[in-house]
């Protein structure tokens, strides 16, 4: 036994019969249509607050100048860097690798590092596009923090030379450092914020978008060359939620994916 919902056709209104069964549907239905469209199209997504973004330093806010696979061959040895690097794809953590070390060992891996970090810091630039998107920044309230890997004399140094000012602004004397989420929820803290409404962005995989992934903010990867393009790093375990190739595109983004109201 089927029950149809339908009444009777002798029961149906004349009108009713003749929207239906000519299939033209009623004016003011077209009407109800037209409005229920409207409100869907002009409907907008809801975009996720964004109250701080935290730059790495070397390759991010500066030009990278450091020849990292030359220290990390001089620190490690051609042998020990090659077998790292294919069990590594996203990069090499040298610094993880010299706290396994004995005392003696270390001093002399520091002293190389040291050496390279200093040659860098002798050619330091601003990268292109930095200055205007940190004003862009403080004209929309949204909080700048800092996080690198090098010292803190470096980091004093930057700040000092090219006059911006980040706070926190964490260097690798504080442990422990990335791409452990520690001072990127630390810096969280001290904002008195969630890490889902900050953005961590930086040149590295292994370092800057590990680190923001693991302390759940939201990452963007700065791929000036496209590196990262490579088939190599297509299976890396953190992948950033956004890429750019300059730091001139950051404020476009913010703008189109986040509310950056104060």
């Amino acid at each position: 036994m089927t029950l149809s919902l339908m009444p009777p056709l002798n029961l149906l209104p004349l009108k009713f019969l003749s929207d239906t069964l000519m299939l033209k549907p009623s004016r003011a239905f077209f009407k109800s249509f037209a409005t229920t469209m409207s409100v869907q199209s002009s409907s907008n997504p809801i975009k996720s607050r964004l109250k701080g973004v935290v730059f790495d330093m070397d390759g991010t806010l500066t030009v990278p100048v450091i020849d990292f696979q030359a220290m990390y061959k001089a620190v490690l040895g051609q042998d020990l860097y090659v077998s790292i690097k294919s069990n590594s794809p996203s990069g090499i953590d040298i610094l993880h690798h010299i706290e396994q070390w004995a005392p003696d060992k270390q001093q002399k891996a520091y002293e190389i590092i040291a050496d390279f970090e200093q040659q860098g810091l002798d050619r330091l630039q601003i990268m292109p596009g930095a200055a205007e998107l940190c004003g862009y920044l403080d004209s929309k309230n949204i909080r700048r923090g800092l996080i690198t890997r090098n010292v803190k004399s470096a980091v004093d140094l930057f700040h000092e030379r090219f006059r911006m000012s980040f706070s926190p602004a964490l260097s690798r004397e504080f442990r422990p450092y990335k791409p452990d989420p520690a001072p990127l929820l630390h810096i969280c803290s001290s904002w008195e914020v969630q890490p889902n409404e900050v953005m961590m962005i930086g040149d590295s995989l292994k370092d800057d978008v590990a680190c923001g992934k693991r302390a759940g903010a939201f990452t963007c990867l700065l791929d000036e060359t496209g590196r990262y393009d490579s088939p190599e790093y297509a299976t890396v375990e953190h992948k950033p939620d956004y890429k750019i190739s300059s730091l001139s595109q950051l404020h476009l983004l913010l703008e189109t994916n986040f509310d950056l109201t104060p």
